[in-house]
């Protein structure tokens, strides 16, 4: 395809598990070259869920396509070097480690600025290193739970989970994606680049109160904080006969169309009904009385009657329908992949497009497979690769099976 958004841009990611590999694999697939820096043992996801290659496994592939992997020991006395080798050629540095442990590998944001003053350093961290939290560790659950998250899963269901998804880290990997895009933005501005925080915490906090800090914007509060839409415990899928549909009357048209459609024209004029505010007001009420409604016919009645009565709805896909979903088919949504010690593989696709392409899904780096030639295009000579390679400074990708069961 046509040159991708940010190719040229050079990118140095020393993050691991998803949230960092995510933000970088985002750049990565609108054209940045990503080389990833790994310890020898390599990203934990290497080993998370099935695969057929062992450092090769499904949530792996999640996050890290279009990247090179590079293996690098920060704990070797000469791997901070070489490390800096390669920063020294990069457009961003980007690092998931805890702030007070980057002196004593020689990474300190101050150090590395002043060295290269033009590169964006972007960490990726649990919480706002100047903030109590700071430093302390961070993965998802932790998070959810700190954010609110959990809590609103309690008050629509009445049980205290977190959302069956890695939600901030996905969440707070995006607005990594975003802030570094705007610190190289920055430079090309000014030619001077700079220091990124993206705190997970700060993140997710930013996100559950879009909607839900509601009253709270006030002062003195005009409500509890939370939207009492997205907290009804009918906001769900509708059962109908046969199976579940997703409708979403919204609009006082949409509400009006409905209730004279089913037949029930009574609940078009009924004032907990008319109106926005009314409705917001009697959500759980509404709610349950439409999920009455539904359960009355089948999808295939309800998705037709709300398609004459241009009120949106669809049918509830499991995770294993969309492979067979016909817009994302038509879309050509999946991209497959056949890799020659894997057998075929398949990816979700980039969402985005650019002039009606869809960038490329390429293939995903074994555990130091790119060493040397990263190295080598860095303009390190071959007897320090080699010299650091025996040192255990620096790794290459060395063939692996999966275990035998």
């Amino acid at each position: 395809m046509s040159q991708l958004p940010l190719q040229g841009i050079r990118i140095v990611d020393a993050s691991v598990v998803v949230m960092g590999p995510y933000a970088s694999q985002w750049l990565a697939d609108l054209g940045a070259e990503v080389i990833k820096v790994e310890s020898p043992e390599g990203d934990s996801t290497r080993y998370t869920g099935p695969g057929h290659e062992n450092g090769m496994s499904a949530l792996f592939l999640g996050v890290n396509r279009n990247k090179k992997s590079v293996v690098i020991d920060l704990k070797n006395p000469e791997g901070p070097a070489a490390l800096r080798q390669l920063i020294a050629t990069a457009d961003v540095f980007m690092h998931s480690m805890r702030p007070q442990k980057l002196g004593a590998v020689g990474l300190d944001p101050e150090a590395l600025l002043a060295a290269f003053p033009k590169l964006v350093f972007a960490g990726l961290h649990g919480f706002t290193a100047s903030g109590p939290y700071g430093g302390k560790p961070a993965y998802d659950d932790i998070i959810q739970g700190l954010s609110g998250s959990a809590a609103l899963m309690q008050q629509q269901s009445g049980v205290a989970r977190y959302f069956p998804c890695i939600a901030a880290d996905k969440t707070s990997g995006l607005v990594a994606a975003m802030a570094i895009m705007a610190a190289l933005m920055k430079r090309q501005a000014t030619g001077v680049g700079g220091m990124v925080e993206v705190p997970m915490f700060e993140t997710m906090v930013a996100f559950n109160l879009v909607e839900n800090f509601y009253g709270e914007h006030f002062e003195p509060p005009l409500s509890a904080p939370g939207y009492p839409r997205v907290l009804a415990d009918w906001r769900r899928p509708y059962r109908t006969s046969d199976g579940y549909v997703c409708m979403m009357p919204y609009t006082n048209a949409h509400w009006q169309k409905f209730f004279q459609g089913v037949g029930q024209p009574e609940l078009a004029s009924d004032a907990r009904f008319t109106s926005m505010p009314a409705r917001t007001q009697h959500i759980e009420a509404l709610y349950e009385i439409t999920g009455h409604i539904v359960a009355q016919h089948d999808t295939a009645h309800w998705l037709a009657l709300c398609e004459r009565l241009e009120i949106p709805a669809a049918r509830m896909n499991t995770l294993a329908d969309l492979k067979t979903d016909p817009h994302l088919q038509a879309t050509q949504f999946f991209a497959e992949l056949d890799d020659p010690a894997m057998g075929a593989l398949r990816f979700p696709g980039v969402p985005v497009l650019f002039d009606g392409e869809r960038p490329p899904v390429n293939s995903v780096p074994r555990l130091g497979e790119h060493t040397h030639d990263v190295f080598a295009q860095a303009g390190v000579s071959a007897d320090t690769v080699s010299a650091w390679v025996a040192s255990g400074a620096v790794k290459a990708h060395e063939a692996q099976k999966m275990p035998t069961p």
